[in-house]
């Protein structure tokens, strides 16, 4: 008997032997694969690795001290024990505001701001100005300007307690050409205020006034030309066009030099090593800092202290708020 062999049916055209399992992806194409999700993250959590160092030393030094401090001004607590602590709720604020003293810093602060800050900014905005024109040697006066800010609290307050000193103080030595008698700049009030305010003008103002001058050089040179045809001088240029344009960058100068002022502390305590943190021998020229310095680590009152740091914070705030009222009314007006 004949048997016929039975032969399988033709593949059709573009499809797949029967029987046959699909090719899977070949080494090449895993291995992109494996690049392209490895880039995907890359791309994810690259920028969080990249800002991480930052928020962790917040956390270390920033936000846990700010915590610390927020908890122990509820407390009464001494530097020499600062785990014993005593829960005295809003007593240390209470205490603080019921001091003579520290009324006494607070108007000392403010004081020492208005005199520090006014004429800083003033001087930095003519320098500036001068600065934005074509000088030879411009490089120099630049560098020359931000020399002050580099240098040391510690350098530039002990050469200012030698120009002004008592007796042989080169200030007093120029007053005297001119008829007035030698002035006491450690022991009066005023004029100790002004010596303080002096070194944080020196500091500060070749800083600002860079900050003034990159302002400035932002400003499209059309608007100077237009004005020019228009028959104003250089003044009224200065007047309509420049302080115009110059408003965000003054209200961030008059913050910042408010919130310097607020914290200033190594100037008034160097200027007179003998008191320390007491500003003085009536305390004439103590500010903020002192008192919190004489309070947290002479007299070693943690809790006070914290009271006195988180004041100091909430008048921040304070600041930063006027500061957004006012910026908000500046950009809606504009």
């Amino acid at each position: 008997m004949a048997t016929h062999d039975t032969a399988a049916p033709p593949a059709k055209e573009g499809g797949a032997a029967p029987g046959r399992p699909p090719a899977g992806p070949t080494g090449a194409e895993r291995r992109r694969a494996r690049l392209s999700r490895r880039w995907q993250r890359d791309m994810r959590w690259s920028p969080y690795a990249f800002v991480s160092p930052f928020f962790l030393l917040f956390l270390a030094f920033g936000l846990f001290p700010l915590i610390y401090t927020g908890w122990a001004s509820l407390h009464q607590v001494e530097m020499t024990a600062p785990t014993d602590m005593h829960w005295v709720g809003l007593r240390n604020y209470t205490r603080i505001f019921d001091d003579d003293f520290f009324w006494n810093a607070a108007k000392n602060t403010l004081t020492i701001g208005i005199i520090s800050t006014v004429p800083q900014l003033l001087m930095a905005m003519g320098l500036a100005h001068i600065l934005n024109y074509k000088l030879r040697a411009s490089t120099f006066y630049r560098v020359a300007m931000l020399a002050p800010y580099a240098t040391s609290i510690a350098a530039a307050s002990l050469v200012f307690v030698l120009l002004f000193g008592r007796d042989y103080g080169m200030i007093n030595w120029a007053l005297d050409f001119v008829g007035i008698g030698p002035i006491d700049w450690q022991s009066d009030k005023w004029p100790s205020q002004i010596a303080v305010s002096t070194i944080v003008i020196w500091r500060w103002t070749g800083y600002n006034a860079l900050i003034y001058l990159a302002a400035m050089q932002a400003i499209p040179q059309d608007l100077y030309e237009s004005a020019a045809l228009d028959g104003a001088s250089r003044w009224k240029q200065f007047i309509h066009v420049t302080l115009p344009s110059l408003r965000p960058t003054i209200l961030f100068t008059v913050v910042v030099s408010t919130i310097g002022a607020t914290q200033v502390f190594g100037e008034p305590l160097l200027f007179d090593a003998n008191k320390g943190a007491s500003g003085g021998s009536e305390h004439q020229f103590q500010t903020l800092g002192l008192y919190l310095y004489e309070q947290g680590w002479v007299n070693q009152h943690l809790g006070r202290a914290s009271a006195i740091a988180w004041t100091m914070f909430l008048i921040l705030i304070v600041v930063g708020i006027v500061n957004y009222v006012i910026s908000r009314r500046l950009r809606a007006s504009s």
